[in-house]
């Protein structure tokens, strides 16, 4: 983990129930490396983190999502926990911000349940990815190929499957962020469709 992020902007999407690891191990590991990372979520004020099922430490929300484009912001990190991408994939603000990061091919880190988000979106189908075990038929059924394995890494989207896998997975997205965005590319399935 040797790379960069000076002058590097990160955006973590997240609202009430995230898996507290997966949102403060790569703040943290991001912050180490010399990015600025925001919190942007749909709600004001603070979120309620989770340890598994209990509820544990908060996060300070840095931006509104209502206030938030994808545009300000290298890359995007999306945690965890059963509660948070429930919510976040029926949001459809959030899932515009989620798909404008894909349609300009900047990086993407999604970890543990985040990848429902994904499917909501319409960016998993025809991407390779892992997940957390109990989501991976919903995305199979998306028309993404799911794998077993603690971190991978698919045109600029870093998946993990749980909080075991937080180093692999901090450390493998600190390298594609530092590597930028990919080029702006029709093929990135079903990104641009609902955008510009």
């Amino acid at each position: 983990m040797g790379q960069s992020l000076q002058g590097k902007k990160v955006a973590i999407l997240a609202t009430d129930g995230f898996e507290q690891a997966e949102l403060f191990t790569p703040r943290d590991a991001l912050i180490r490396a010399g990015a600025t990372v925001e919190i942007v979520s749909p709600k004001a004020g603070e979120i309620q983190g989770f340890n598994h099922l209990t509820p544990d430490k908060k996060a300070t929300v840095d931006r509104a999502l209502s206030d938030a484009s994808a545009h300000d912001y290298d890359a995007l990190v999306l945690p965890g926990g059963a509660n948070n991408p429930d919510h976040l994939r029926i949001d459809e603000e959030a899932l515009a911000f989620v798909r404008a990061f894909f349609y300009d091919g900047k990086p993407v880190g999604a970890i543990c349940h985040a990848p429902w988000i994904l499917i909501n979106a319409g960016v998993a189908k025809g991407r390779t990815l892992t997940s957390y075990k109990t989501i991976r038929l919903d995305l199979k059924n998306a028309g993404a190929m799911v794998v077993d394995r603690e971190v991978v890494v698919d045109r600029g989207l870093v998946t993990s499957r749980d909080p075991n896998d937080l180093p692999a997975f901090c450390g493998k997205l600190i390298e594609v962020i530092a590597a930028g965005p990919r080029p702006r590319a029709s093929d990135q399935a079903g990104a641009g469709a609902a955008l510009h």
